[in-house]
C-alpha cells in the first residue's frame, strides 16, 4: 500500500467566473440529483433593534427592500422582528427571483471582541444567522441558497455550507435529504467567501470521517480516504502497513492493534509551502477508529460515538487539504497511527509492559486509556524522523475535559505560552475556542513515580486529562508541544448545541481553529 501521488493542486486558486459559474453549476445539479430547475432561497440578516432604535437590515438587505420598494420592511414590522440572534422568518413569493427569503437576528451592530468569552461575538454571530438562514430554507426544500455576507464574508459561508451539510453517504439514492448549493449575495468579498467554503468543506471532510460506521472506515479505508482527499492537492500521502511498523519496533503501537484483525496503517502525510529547509510543524493525531475499550471493555449504551476515537486524525487530514487549499507559506507534516482497540485472545492484557522508542517502558494498566500508548512511538518516530520546531498533537484522551468544559471548549496543554496564546486567539477568531489546563509536575509524578517502570498510560488519581497529558509530555521533551483534548468537542455534539451544527452528530472540530492557527505561524504580520 505503500505510495506517493503528486499532482498540481490549481482549482482552488481560480477565482474567475468561468470556474464559479461552473462551480454553481455542479452544486446545483448535485442538490436537485438531476440538474433540473431548482427554487432559489435569500438569506438576508437583521440588526438587533438596540433603545430607540428600529431594527435595521444590513446593507445587503436595505438595498434588496429598495428592489422590493419598502415590501420587506413593512413585512419585517408586521412580523415583529427585532433582530434577536438567531431569530427570524422565512417570506415566501415576495420577489420573483427568489421564491424563500429568510430574515435572521444578527444580534447588536458592531459587536467585536468580548474578552471575558474569549470570542469574537461579531464573526460568530455572522456564522449562527448565516447557519440558521440557510438551513431554514433547506428545510423548505431550496436548493440554492444565496447568502448575504453581512459585513464578515468568510464567516457567513462557514456558517451557511456548515449548516446545510449532512452525513449521507448510507442513505439510498432515492430517500438522500436536499443539500442545497451555497452561494454568496451582492457582495464584492469573493476572496474572503472562498476562503469560507474552503475551512467549512474542510471542518464537513472531518464530519464525514468521524461519523461513518467503524465498518466502513476501518484503519485500511481510512489511509484510502485520506489519499483520495490529499493526494489531488499535491499532498505526499506514505502509507506505512504492519510489515513497516514491525521494522521501527513500534512496540506500543502493535500491543494495541493486535487485539483486532483489522491490520493497522500508520500516515505520513507532508505539506511543502515554504522552503524545503524550512523546519515543519509536526501534528500528530490518534487514529483509532474504534475504541471498544479492549479487554477493559466500555459499556454497550452508547459505545458507537466511539467510532469517533480518530476524530483527532480526521481533523488533521481535513486541515491539511484546507492548508493546500490557502497555499499557506509553512511546512507541515503529519504522523497519523490508524488501528482498531479490540477484546480478543491476541489482545494486550492489563499490566502489560512495553519498550518505547525512546528505550522508556510503559505499563499498559487500562486498556480504555489506549490513546496515549498508541501515540506514543508514532510521536517519538515523527520528531526523530522530521526535526520539527513545534509538535502538536490532537486525541480524544480524558474524561476530565468534558466533564469540565463540556462541549464548550478543547483542552490545550502546552509547555508554550507563546503557543498558547496563538492557539487562544485562533480560537476567538474561528468560534472553536481551547482553554489551557496545567501540565504541572504534580501529573508527572502521578504516572512515572513507580518502582517497576518508567510510565504508567493511567497513572494514579481522577484528573484524566492532566495526566494523559502528563504522559505524552514524557516524550516531547526538547520541543514546544501542544496537547489538544477533543474528548467534548470532536465526537457528538450533545450539549450545548452550536447553531450551525447539528445535534447528535460527529462536530469535526477543532478544524478550523488549528487552519487559523496554522495561517497566524505562517503569516504572522497578517497578511
Amino acid at each position: 500500500m505503500s505510495g506517493l501521488r503528486r499532482s498540481p493542486f490549481k482549482f482552488y486558486h481560480s477565482y474567475g467566473k468561468a470556474v464559479r459559474s461552473a462551480f454553481r453549476l455542479l452544486c446545483a445539479r448535485n442538490a436537485c440529483g438531476d440538474g433540473s430547475a431548482i427554487s432559489k432561497g435569500l438569506v438576508l440578516g437583521l440588526y438587533q433593534k438596540e433603545g430607540e432604535k428600529d431594527a435595521k437590515l444590513t446593507p445587503a438587505g436595505l438595498k434588496f427592500d429598495d428592489r422590493l420598494n419598502g415590501k420587506l420592511k413593512q413585512l419585517i414590522c408586521e412580523t415583529n422582528l427585532d433582530g434577536k440572534l438567531g431569530r427570524g422568518k422565512v417570506f415566501y413569493n415576495i420577489d420573483p427571483e427568489f421564491s424563500a427569503v429568510a430574515i435572521v437576528g444578527v444580534g447588536l451592530e458592531g459587536i467585536a471582541f468580548n474578552e471575558l468569552e474569549m470570542l469574537d461575538e461579531g464573526m460568530e454571530n455572522v456564522r449562527i444567522a448565516a447557519g440558521v438562514g440557510a438551513r431554514s430554507l433547506q428545510k423548505e426544500g431550496v436548493g440554492f441558497v444565496s447568502v448575504d455576507a453581512m459585513d464578515y464574508a468568510e464567516q457567513a459561508a462557514e456558517g451557511a455550507t456548515l449548516a446545510v451539510w449532512k452525513y449521507t453517504d448510507n442513505i439510498t439514492k432515492r430517500a438522500k435529504p436536499l443539500v442545497p448549493a451555497v452561494e454568496m449575495w451582492d457582495s464584492p468579498d469573493v476572496e474572503g467567501w472562498m476562503r469560507g467554503v474552503f475551512k467549512a468543506d474542510a471542518q464537513n471532510l472531518a464530519r464525514r470521517l468521524s461519523d461513518s460506521p467503524a465498518n466502513c472506515m476501518t484503519p485500511t479505508q481510512f489511509a484510502q480516504a485520506t489519499v483520495d482527499a490529499l493526494c489531488p492537492c499535491g499532498i505526499t500521502v506514505e502509507v506505512r502497513t504492519m510489515d513497516w511498523i514491525e521494522a521501527q519496533k513500534m512496540k506500543a503501537f502493535l500491543m494495541i492493534a493486535k487485539g483486532s484483525c483489522e491490520p493497522p496503517v500508520m500516515l505520513e502525510i507532508s505539506y511543502c509551502g515554504t522552503s524545503p529547509e524550512e523546519k515543519p510543524i509536526l501534528f500528530v493525531g490518534k487514529g483509532i477508529t474504534f475504541n471498544s475499550g479492549g479487554i477493559n471493555l466500555r459499556p454497550c449504551e452508547g459505545m458507537d460515538e466511539y467510532r469517533a476515537s480518530m476524530s483527532g486524525a480526521a481533523a488533521c487530514v481535513a486541515m491539511m487539504r484546507c492548508v493546500a487549499a490557502l497555499s499557506l507559506p509553512i511546512n507541515v507534516s503529519c504522523v497519523i497511527p490508524l488501528c482498531e482497540n479490540m477484546p480478543s485472545g491476541m489482545s494486550c492484557k492489563p499490566g502489560d509492559v512495553v519498550t518505547l522508542l525512546n528505550q522508556k517502558s510503559m505499563a499498559i494498566r487500562d486498556l480504555d486509556k489506549a490513546g496515549v500508548v498508541v501515540m506514543a512511538d508514532p510521536l517519538l518516530y515523527g520528531q526523530n524522523t522530521y526535526h520539527p520546531r513545534l509538535v502538536v498533537d490532537v486525541a480524544t484522551l480524558g474524561m476530565g475535559v468534558k466533564k469540565a468544559f463540556g462541549g464548550g471548549a478543547s483542552g490545550i496543554f502546552s509547555n508554550s505560552h507563546y503557543i498558547w496564546k496563538q492557539f487562544q486567539r485562533a480560537g476567538a477568531l474561528t468560534g472553536d475556542r481551547l482553554w489551557r489546563m496545567p501540565l504541572w509536575y504534580y501529573y508527572k509524578r502521578q504516572i512515572s513515580d513507580e518502582l517497576c517502570y518508567d510510565l504508567s498510560n493511567d497513572g494514579r488519581g481522577l484528573a484524566s486529562s492532566c495526566i494523559a497529558a502528563a504522559i505524552l509530555h514524557e516524550l516531547v521533551p526538547c520541543v514546544d508541544w501542544v496537547h489538544i483534548d477533543t474528548r467534548g468537542t470532536g465526537m457528538l455534539s450533545t450539549y450545548g448545541l452550536i447553531p450551525y451544527l447539528s445535534a447528535n452528530r460527529m462536530t469535526g472540530r477543532p478544524t478550523r481553529t488549528l487552519v487559523q492557527f496554522l495561517y497566524q505561524m505562517a503569516c504572522p504580520d497578517g497578511k
